[in-house]
């Protein structure tokens, strides 16, 4: 443990002072209270679990602790934290990360046209000196490029994965990403607490676990962690502790070993949370819709190599499988966001591979699993959001004059489809003129749904799309889809990290394992099967 760590951990234990302690802390923004009165304390080497539903004020909390900008510029917080029982006030997160704070966000702040390395090393790499800086000075000492990846590849290593550190950031799927954004808090010698915002969310199963045991390694060498997630399960397989919040107020505090997923959803809702078992479906017909033969996809961490697939009409097919494997790089070849090769039809008809626009306009849509980086218009209203596609294909939302010759913006038609998915999702939201970047992620998550539903498709594939949302806004999206799926006779292809979430939903279910579909079983099989699907080796 670095000599700095131990020096304020050993004067905390001195003084009888926790790591972290937060007395009272509140704030609002523009006259609206996000949060009341908080209190909270933390020891080192302790793993909180933070837990709420989306916009329960998780994320502001961490803001605050963090330095953020945005809590400076909005009027700063009311209340006390203390650190190792020295009173801090940060007006930047370069005086929390002086202070040995780390925080990897729930989106990412990554430099696109970096490497891993790069970016776990940014402002912090390792120089050596050369002739010219000899006479001109160390601003010209050049990167250590050996050391760099030696430092990257030990920081990479103790999250348990593997991940290529001299891929660049806007190659890499959105799992490594995150991987990318951990480890570079993990480099730095003086962290001492670390928070963690949803950062399981963009994970797979497999790829959860392996940063469960790095986090547990944190602890183990004294660091604190502060972990945000709406994977309960998680909670209580990592935590020491449980605080839970409800619209801006802590509403409970306790040891994990004493609690439950049942009760932490209780506390975090105020009701319970039906499971909404699914009642598995036998379609009367099973006429094909959409026909997959041979599809190969050049998406960077996904294997797609041979898929054979077919899609039934009016049904929910869901698509699993271990992280790698191919399940996202599917939607992303078909819809055409990647390079892909192969022969998809749609209603009998070829669908042009590599082509978005012939998709769409063949009435297909796709909500990605990068709502961020695809899926939203971050700087622009929640009416442009949700209405633009189907304005832009479909001229929807538009009043014609002159006899078509001139088209303007129906904006009573557009509040009102918008309005109409806020109440239908319940996005969270002062109003359908606010910006898209300003929401929770699980509320941005519900914004690119409402906009696939806007353009009423035929066809729809849909990528990870509980990532982000709480437990109980996950059981709203869901039964949003089934929605969708009965009343408007919208096929559903669903893919998904969690094989209980598919079966929840879906009528079959295909895993994909090297590339290619292992097999597809009907949603009532047991979870051993999927599993033995997804370690085989198909040929």
């Amino acid at each position: 443990m670095p000599k700095e760590v131990v020096k304020r951990m050993t004067t905390a234990k001195q003084t009888g002072a926790p790591l972290l302690e937060m007395r009272n802390v509140k704030k609002n923004f523009f006259g609206n209270q996000v949060l009341t009165d908080i209190n909270l304390k933390l020891e080192a080497g302790q793993v909180l679990g933070l837990v709420g539903e989306n916009g329960a004020g998780k994320t502001t909390l961490m803001k605050i602790l963090f330095g953020m900008d945005e809590i400076r510029e909005t009027g700063g917080y009311g209340g006390d934290i203390f650190l190792n029982g020295e009173k801090v006030n940060f007006s930047s997160p370069f005086d929390a990360l002086a202070k040995g704070i780390g925080m990897v966000h729930q989106e990412f702040s990554l430099i696109p046209g970096f490497t891993a390395t790069e970016n776990i090393l940014l402002n912090r790499e390792p120089k050596k000196e050369n002739v010219v800086s000899l006479v001109f000075g160390e601003r010209m000492n050049t990167l250590e490029r050996r050391e760099m990846d030696r430092q990257s590849e030990a920081a990479i290593e103790k999250m348990g994965v593997r991940i290529d550190e001299n891929m660049l950031i806007n190659n890499m799927p959105v799992g490594h990403k995150q991987f990318t954004e951990i480890a570079r808090e993990l480099s730095k010698e003086q962290l001492q607490l670390l928070i963690l915002d949803e950062p399981t969310a963009v994970l797979t199963e497999h790829e959860a676990v392996a940063l469960l045991d790095s986090i547990r390694g944190m602890a183990s060498r004294g660091i604190a962690v502060i972990f945000i997630t709406h994977r309960l399960q998680e909670i209580l397989s990592v935590c020491d502790k449980v605080a839970v919040m409800r619209d801006g107020c802590l509403v409970q505090n306790v040891n994990a070993k004493d609690t439950s997923v049942q009760e932490i959803t209780r506390w975090m809702v105020g009701r319970n949370i039906s499971s909404g078992e699914n009642k598995h479906r036998q379609l009367a017909h099973q006429n094909v819709i959409m026909s997959i033969r041979h599809l190969w996809v050049d998406m960077p961490g996904e294997t797609v190599r041979d898929v054979n697939l077919d899609v039934f009409e009016g049904e929910i097919l869901g698509i699993g499988g271990l992280a790698g494997q191919g399940k996202l790089g599917i939607p992303n070849g078909v819809m055409g966001l990647y390079e892909a090769g192969g022969q998809v039809t749609f209603r009998g008809n070829e669908i042009a591979l590599n082509a978005p626009r012939r998709c769409l306009d063949a009435s297909l849509a796709f909500v990605s699993e990068d709502r961020r980086g695809v899926g939203l218009l971050l700087d622009e209203s929640l009416e442009w959001n949700i209405a633009f596609p189907a304005m832009q294909i479909q001229n929807k939302f538009l009043k014609s004059y002159l006899g078509g010759l001139i088209k303007w913006r129906d904006e009573k038609a557009i509040r009102d489809v918008t309005e109409k998915y806020i109440d239908e999702l319940a996005i969270k939201c002062t109003s359908s003129r606010q910006n898209a970047k300003e929401l929770s992620g699980g509320n941005q998550q519900k914004v690119c749904l409402a906009k696939a539903f806007a353009l009423e498709p035929q066809f729809l594939f849909v990528s990870e799309p509980t990532r982000g949302i709480d437990v109980g806004a996950k059981s709203l999206v869901l039964n949003a889809l089934k929605k969708f799926n009965q009343e408007s006779g919208v096929t559903i292809v669903m893919i998904s990290s969690e094989l209980e979430e598919l079966r929840q939903v879906c009528d079959r279910i295909a895993i994909v394992s090297g590339g290619r579909i292992a097999g597809i079983l009907p949603a009532s099989d047991s979870s051993e099967d999927f599993g033995m699907l997804m370690v085989s080796q198909v040929k």
